[in-house]
């Protein structure tokens, strides 16, 4: 039988995170519940950080208050520390159904964490552990993102040495999954390649994910070679929405619509209705004014 590769949707929060126009609430949860109606396994919801730094984020708790629940796919939220989680966990522990998945995330270069979270990547993982015991307190998963795995905007190349460093800072805390996030786009299949048998030697490919922004041009072959080496779960944002609004100049990441034709190709299911995630990218592309 062929094998499954599982598609997590990312557009609505790490996507939708960095456009520019405003978005309303109604737009949001319209296309949530189209993507969880496509048959994707897990869909990334919002996050719970500063709407200060992250304003379309800011209405998070309403977007989970107001989807539908009437599916299978996994939901998750962002959370970045203890502020978040207890916003996200007062509006989660009244609802019936909701999020049962929190991601936290650090970055393997000391300049972006610098800039994105303001501390060194040693006081994000002090910021997470409370966290990740909060979390796992009442019974909810974890996924972790790890930032910059093959450049930075700032530092430049990243060492794979240093991806595996802190993958397995993560993976102490909880063994949670890893997205390993190319957040510039500049990643190669070469640089992708010599990221992931680092990090392979501190987690398995069945625990890691890859999430590759398409700046260079570079994330479907991208996708191609981590195929190679035994991933299984890619990330995708629907007609390729986001960014990262603390990575100039990185534009969205890999259009899960792409993701899945390539997979596909390769002979791996998905399991997912490709007329509906048609569709998904429709409205996408029509919320940030290029329909």
């Amino acid at each position: 039988m062929p094998e499954t590769v599982t598609i997590y949707e990312v557009g609505p929060r790490d996507g939708l995170q960095n456009e520019a126009a405003n978005v309303s609430l109604s737009d949001k949860i319209a296309l949530i519940d189209l993507l969880t109606s496509s048959g994707l396994p897990a869909v990334e919801v919002g996050s719970f950080v500063s709407p200060k730094w992250v304003p379309q984020m800011a209405g998070s708790g309403d977007v989970i208050a107001g989807l539908r629940y009437d599916h299978a796919a996994r939901l998750s939220v962002l959370v970045p520390n203890m502020q978040g989680w207890e916003r996200f966990w007062n509006i989660r522990s009244a609802m019936e159904k909701g999020p049962d998945e929190v991601a936290v995330f650090i970055s393997a270069s000391e300049g972006f964490s610098r800039a994105n979270l303001n501390c060194t990547i040693a006081e994000s993982i002090d910021r997470l552990r409370p966290v990740v015991a909060a979390v796992q307190s009442v019974g909810l998963t974890l996924r972790g993102y790890v930032s910059c795995v093959t450049d930075c905007p700032f530092d430049g190349p990243t060492p794979p040495d240093a991806v595996a460093r802190v993958a397995e800072f993560l993976r102490d805390l909880s063994p949670m999954p890893l997205s390993l996030g190319d957040t510039i786009g500049k990643g190669t299949p070469e640089t992708v390649g010599a990221m992931l048998r680092a990090v392979q030697e501190v987690a398995p490919s069945t625990d890691l994910a890859g999430h590759f922004h398409d700046t260079g041009g570079q994330a479907l072959a991208n996708v191609a070679i981590a195929l190679d080496m035994g991933l299984r779960t890619f990330d995708g944002a629907v007609a390729g929405l986001g960014g990262c609004p603390y990575a100039p100049g990185a534009p969205g990441n890999v259009a899960t619509e792409a993701l899945i034709a390539l997979v596909e190709a390769r002979g791996f299911v998905t399991g997912i209705d490709r007329a509906v995630i048609a569709k998904a990218a429709k409205l996408a592309r029509a919320m940030r004014g290029s329909a």
